[in-house]
């Protein structure tokens, strides 16, 4: 089988527009790079640092990417975009003009005789009352139909204006601090109370992660690319995490390890 690829939190449009567009020069050149070998591509959401589709308005910008993606798709790659929580009010654009399949929540999918877990990550695990209460309004029918009564050069400029004080636009690099403070482990064990999973993929965490949480389980995170250029890519028998043009490591990885064992019950 051909490989499969995992990649999320581009956050395109932030900090600056030099520093976005450089950014997604090298987004492509990675996808340059992988093209021959990808039977499918996941983009596990927060591609842009913000997005919303008017009926007959998009955002401006992206064009290489977008060109891109829909040369892959053309090609025969299945390409999956999930809505992470800077893009959640993508719509039908994309499907119709890029031929990707839109993911709204989680996705359990099986390839080759292993089970995958998929999800951004936002919105999951314990605490964070306030966001997921944010997450179901923003969502909401009613919010996206009031939104889009206000005018395209109004909203996106807010909207744009508001993305410059969002993490991604820190690039603040975030610490691993044990299996008991990670709520994605700690979400991804609860669900494997329920049935086996052997990979559980997220994004959202910025923080490129590989930890074990049982025997035949894993959680990979595929943290992002304002620092890592981080991925991961399944060969058909094994999942692994990846970094493209960068030699930067999240402090985990410095003395060698591959992997974190994870404990998130203790």
């Amino acid at each position: 089988m051909k490989k499969i690829y995992f990649a999320s939190d581009f956050h395109l449009g932030t900090p600056g527009k030099e520093e976005s567009r450089s950014r997604e020069r090298r987004i492509v050149r990675w996808l340059n790079s992988i093209q021959d070998d990808c039977g499918e591509l996941f983009l596990m959401g927060d591609v842009f640092d913000f997005w919303f589709e008017y009926e007959k308005v998009i955002p401006k910008g992206f064009a290489r990417l977008q060109g891109k993606l829909a040369e892959m798709s053309d090609s025969g790659i299945k390409i999956w975009f999930f809505k992470g929580n800077h893009d959640m009010w993508v719509r039908s654009y994309f499907t119709e003009e890029l031929g990707m399949e839109i993911v709204s929540d989680e996705l359990v999918i099986e390839r080759g005789g292993k089970k995958f877990y998929l999800h951004h990550g936002d919105g999951l695990g314990p605490g964070d009352r306030k966001y997921k209460l944010l997450r179901k309004i923003f969502r909401s029918p009613l919010c996206q139909w009031l939104f889009a009564r206000v005018h395209p050069n109004l909203g996106i400029g807010v909207a744009n204006a508001w993305s410059q004080h969002s993490r991604a636009a820190g690039a603040k690099e975030e610490v691993y601090e044990g299996a008991a403070r990670e709520w994605l482990a700690i979400y991804a064990s609860e669900i494997l109370q329920q049935q086996h999973i052997d990979y559980f993929v997220f994004g959202h965490r910025h923080l490129p992660l590989d930890l074990q949480l049982r025997p035949g389980s894993r959680y990979v995170n595929t943290g992002e690319w304002l620092m890592y250029q981080s991925y991961a890519v399944f060969d058909g028998t094994d999942l692994k995490l990846c970094f493209f043009e960068s030699a930067k490591r999240p402090g985990w990885m410095q003395g060698g390890q591959d992997q974190l064992v994870a404990d998130p019950a203790g």
